[in-house]
């Protein structure tokens, strides 16, 4: 009998706002939806607490509401995106293009969960 070791793991943040969010609910909780055409990126984050700044100072005041996801992806996967410093030492973010978002998505284990909200 053959067991296989489970695979490792990458915890990734998304800040997002309701309408993106209502998408992921859509999606089963499973998958980012496709980007719109201003959106050439899919960047989540690998920082909690810059998730929580995004979420709460920028997508309250767009959009009414701020929420922070958190998911899991293969990380043998993740090493095809090098890590993108966005500003300070903690403010760091994956940039997958939109063309291969599909392919990320499938790479996601388990489910997409809400960690905060704010509004």
């Amino acid at each position: 009998m053959s067991v296989t070791a489970p695979r490792a793991t990458t915890t990734l943040w998304r800040p997002t706002g309701p309408k993106e969010l209502e998408l992921v609910r859509d999606l089963a909780w499973r998958a980012w939806p496709p980007r719109l055409p201003e959106q050439p990126i899919f960047y989540p984050v690998l920082d909690e607490d810059y998730a929580v700044k995004i979420a709460r100072d920028w997508n309250v005041k767009h959009d009414g509401a701020g929420y922070v996801t958190r998911f899991e992806v293969d990380s043998e996967f993740l090493r095809r995106y090098p890590v993108q410093q966005a500003g300070g030492r903690t403010i760091l973010e994956l940039w997958v293009p939109a063309e291969e978002l599909d392919e990320f998505n499938s790479h996601i284990v388990g489910e997409i969960t809400v960690t905060h909200e704010f509004r």
